[in-house]
Parts: C-alpha cells; structure tokens; sequence
C-alpha cells in the first residue's frame, strides 16, 4: 500500500468528495488484489494501480450519474445555498488553484494531474486510459490553457496582473 497516498489525493480531486475517494480508493486495491496474477513485476506498479482506478473511476462515475437520476434535487426539503463573500488574500492560495482545477473539464484534468502532479509520463498515461499518446499531448495541452486561464481570473480577482510587470510599466507610461 506505498500508493495509497497518491491514489487517494488523486481520486479526491477528481470526485470532489471524500467518501467517495476513499470507496474509490478500497475498490481499486480489491481489484489490484484480485488480479495480482496479471501484474507483471518489474513493471512500474504505481502507473498499475492507477490504471486500474482510472478504470473503476469510470464505472464508480456511471453509477453516480445513474443514482443522481434517481434523486431529485429540488425537492421540498432542499435548502437555499446563501452565497458568502470571498476573502481577498494576498496571493493565490492552494484552494484557488484547486478551485480553477475543478472548473478544467474531467478529461483534461485528469491529464494534468497524471502529467503534472502525480509525475507520469506521456507513455504511461496514454497507457493507463488507454488512449493515443497524441490524444495525451493534445489534451494536456488544452488542460494546461484552461488551468492558466481560470488561474489568470482569479490572480485578477486579487489585483494581480497575470500578464507581469510588462503590462503595468505598459500602462503607468
């Protein structure tokens, strides 16, 4: 269980909640123990695990859509949500970056966080959701543009010009 750690952090940001992390979490070592005979060794067992949570993410993700059809939302016990007023902070914290994360689509989050949190390679990505090595390029791209454009709204929410001093001596001139 050296993983646990990585696979946990990963599958929070990805779901958004912490109990379905963790169900997520116990269902990919279920899996990885059941099918332990087809790990081959002296193959990078981190990229393993992660491929077969990637693979149980996606049935876990059907079945949260398919419960979430069931329940209805607007019922007559639903609460209003009252929208607090955000504190202005000196810098952009790890909560911002995470909020922007959340806003980048699924499939191009989960590239940016493999390639640049979790340290994957190209190759072991593209192995892991089983697509092309240009698809993992591609999207991590994209993933990479969205990130810095959320992140660009919040640095200006905070009086921070995303662009650098070039902008402001651009401007003061």
């Amino acid at each position: 269980m050296p993983h646990l750690g990585d696979l946990y952090r990963m599958a929070s940001l990805l779901l958004q909640d912490r109990h379905e992390a963790e169900d997520l979490i116990q269902d990919t070592y279920l899996e990885a123990w059941k099918s332990f005979h087809r790990f081959e060794l002296g193959t990078n067992c981190r990229a393993w695990l992660f491929k077969i949570m990637f693979h149980r993410l996606h049935h876990f993700r059907r079945r949260i859509v398919k419960a979430s059809r069931l329940i209805t939302i607007d019922g007559p016990d639903a609460q209003p949500e009252i929208a607090a007023e955000p504190l202005v902070l000196q810098q952009i914290s790890d909560e911002d970056i995470l909020n922007a994360l959340e806003k980048v689509a699924v499939e191009f989050r989960e590239i940016v966080l493999l390639a640049d949190v979790q340290e994957f390679s190209y190759k072991e990505i593209a192995e892991m959701l089983k697509i092309p090595l240009g698809t993992v390029m591609s999207r991590l791209s994209r993933g990479r543009k969205l990130l810095r454009q959320e992140l660009a709204e919040v640095a200006r929410s905070y009086g921070i010009d995303p662009r650098g001093k070039q902008a402001g001596a651009a401007e003061t001139a």
